[in-house]
């Protein structure tokens, strides 16, 4: 039996966790797979129990960080190294930035045949300046001739890479969405529904709103927050407002809040905006939601979303990265540009004030989910292994 090396920056709670996880597993008849990875930072949610569910057991690379550190990066990759001297994989697939880097510079160097990487997101734009942007560029192009495929996650990525980026050639690069086991967001939907607004005391008559993510400045919660000041300013009917996730800007978004005079917790008291910090059942606060939101400058395919489908929850979002590969515009989601103010705000407005909107975007939202089912992405990943030797 082959082995693989899987290999991805952190365990937190996210898109490469489930992916790497999903492919661990069901690829386990075919493979012999080793799962390595960093730990989660701090203000994180740990995604160890999503690993547990299945039954697998990681290694922990306790250097392996998100940010650069010369010295830690250099203890993480000669830990891979060993580990690739020892495991012999036949196949290393690196998954994200950090993973990408250093899983590849270590499989290339010790002679793996086979080297796959995943872009399960990009820092091209919003992220740095234009000179850290552009070494960055130039570590990935320098890593992509080291890989035998590059895996986008979205055609829209594919054409930002290979187009926009310039990072390899659009031949060289594997469109495979990702994938996820929806069932626990398509089971007891009004059980669920009725114990999550019990808990926050949401009314009937109440719209619940949420936003689902780390808090930081690339999520774009700020902008979110002056939505929500204008839309409550506007609406006639009560609303709740759930900010699901923790992060740096935490402070810097209940600041924004405080400014506009708004009633908030971040504890078990009753708010219009509640700061809830990570809650690790989502199925459950996506079926007391009413809409989902999502006002992010640059993301890769985001869960969030994929997860409001599978709840069959109509989304308000910025038109970023591979939204439109994973939403159907004016279908299951209202879309504008990043930024837009007034457009978001009128999208936001036009779903609260229409049930009949939310109830056709909720049905279609259920079917398109179901592009995401992680068996298409173990049979895609295992044909592209296979199609490669």
């Amino acid at each position: 039996m082959k082995k693989i090396l899987r290999i991805i920056n952190r365990f937190n709670l996210g898109g490469p966790t489930y992916n790497a996880a999903y492919l661990t597993k069901y690829l386990e008849n075919d493979y012999e797979t080793l799962l390595i990875g960093g730990k989660h930072e701090k203000s994180e949610k740990s995604s160890m129990h999503i690993l547990d569910n299945l039954g697998l057991k990681p290694i922990i690379i306790e250097e392996m960080q998100r940010s650069i550190h010369p010295i830690m990066d250099r203890i993480a990759l000669k830990k891979i190294k060993d580990i690739i001297i020892e495991f012999k994989p036949d196949i290393v697939h690196t998954h994200a930035a950090k993973a990408g880097a250093l899983g590849r510079k270590a499989a290339y160097e010790l002679g793996v045949k086979q080297i796959y990487h995943t872009f399960h997101g990009h820092v091209f734009h919003s992220y740095f300046g234009k000179i850290k942007t552009n070494i960055y560029k130039k570590i990935e192009r320098n890593l992509a001739k080291k890989s035998t495929k590059i895996i986008a996650i979205s055609e829209i990525q594919k054409q930002e890479l290979s187009e926009v980026y310039k990072i390899c050639s659009k031949e060289k690069i594997e469109v495979i969405p990702l994938g996820f086991d929806f069932r626990k967001f398509y089971e007891n939907q009004t059980e669920k529904r009725k114990d999550f607004r019990k808990k926050w005391k949401i009314k009937d008559d109440e719209i619940a709103i949420g936003i689902i993510g780390r808090l930081v400045p690339i999520k774009n919660h700020v902008f979110f927050i002056n939505v929500i000041n204008k839309v409550i300013s506007k609406s006639n009917t009560s609303l709740r407002i759930f900010v699901v996730g923790d992060g740096e800007e935490k402070e810097n978004i209940i600041r924004k809040v405080s400014a506009y005079n708004l009633d908030y917790s971040s504890g078990d008291k009753i708010a219009t905006i509640q700061f809830t910090s990570w809650i690790k059942e989502i199925d459950e606060v996506n079926a007391g939601m009413d809409i989902i939101c999502l006002c992010s400058l640059n993301e890769g395919t985001p869960v969030s979303l994929i997860e409001a489908q599978a709840s069959g929850k109509p989304i308000v979002t910025t038109r970023t990265g591979g939204i439109e590969n994973i939403v159907v515009e004016n279908k299951t989601a209202l879309i504008s540009d990043n930024n837009d103010l007034n457009k978001f705000t009128e999208n936001l407005m036009s779903l609260i004030k229409e049930k009949g909107k939310r109830t056709l975007f909720s049905e279609l939202a259920i079917k398109k989910s179901k592009d995401f089912d992680y068996s298409i992405l173990v049979k895609n990943i295992k044909r592209l292994y296979e199609n490669s030797l």
